[in-house]
């Protein structure tokens, strides 16, 4: 969950552990509407995989599940809404947002993209891929990424950092391709949909700080999911 983009230091500098918590528990809740069962919901199961994986409590995870289920009498139901425009220097952003107030969100988003420009609907995912994003670790040194990518089925693979390798799915294949990979030697870190740039801005260190200055605000946002830019590495 979260912004998507690689910032130098991000690690350090992320949200508390709360504010991730609150975008996880959110995306539990959407997920389980279709059904409370991860074993039978393939979003909710990523959803659940991605929770433990941050150590969300177990009761926070499992109140989730039913919040959304409808078993509970406190309900909450959230939207999705994206939004498209530029960061500063032009570069191109894609900002998905889990909201119960439409109104709040826009309102929110407008003020945040003040320093960059928002845009229309369309007006830069022309130059995004919508995928399946996945990545794994080996467990042990023969373990061959390229063999897993074709026997599990993703489309393409690049190697990540920390001897991560970054496999890459058509959005419908991301669930087996996610279940396949453990089978050819590789630990899931994480997986997730989202939207990968076409064509990556390079920038001078002075302006790629200002860029992430920009996108960290938008993900500090409380109705704000994820958030994606075509900025490079």
């Amino acid at each position: 969950m979260g912004a998507q983009w690689k910032a130098k230091g991000r690690a350090d500098a992320a949200a508390t552990k709360g504010r991730i918590f609150t975008k996880l528990a959110k995306e539990i809740m959407v997920a389980a509407r279709t059904g409370a069962d991860p074993d039978s919901n393939p979003r909710l199961r990523k959803a659940v995989e991605q929770a433990r994986r941050a150590s969300m409590p177990r009761d926070t995870l499992e109140r989730a599940i039913k919040k959304g289920a409808g078993l509970l009498d406190e309900q909450v139901n959230y939207e999705l809404v994206t939004y498209e425009g530029f960061a500063p220097h032009q570069v191109p952003v894609i900002v998905e947002c889990l909201t119960d107030n439409k109104n709040r969100a826009a309102m929110s988003v407008r003020m945040l993209f003040r320093k960059g420009q928002l845009g229309n609907s369309g007006s830069v995912s022309w130059d995004f891929k919508y995928l399946g994003m996945i990545e794994a670790t080996p467990n042990t040194p023969d373990a061959d990424p390229e063999v897993a990518a074709i026997e599990a089925g993703a489309q393409d693979l690049e190697p990540a950092q920390d001897n991560v390798t970054l496999f890459l799915t058509d959005p419908t294949d991301l669930d087996a391709v996610t279940r396949a990979l453990p089978n050819f030697g590789f630990t899931v870190q994480s997986a997730v949909l989202g939207y990968r740039p076409n064509n990556p801005v390079k920038l001078d260190e002075t302006a790629r700080a200002e860029v992430e200055a920009f996108l960290e605000a938008l993900d500090a946002d409380d109705d704000v999911q994820n958030v994606y830019a075509a900025l490079a590495d």
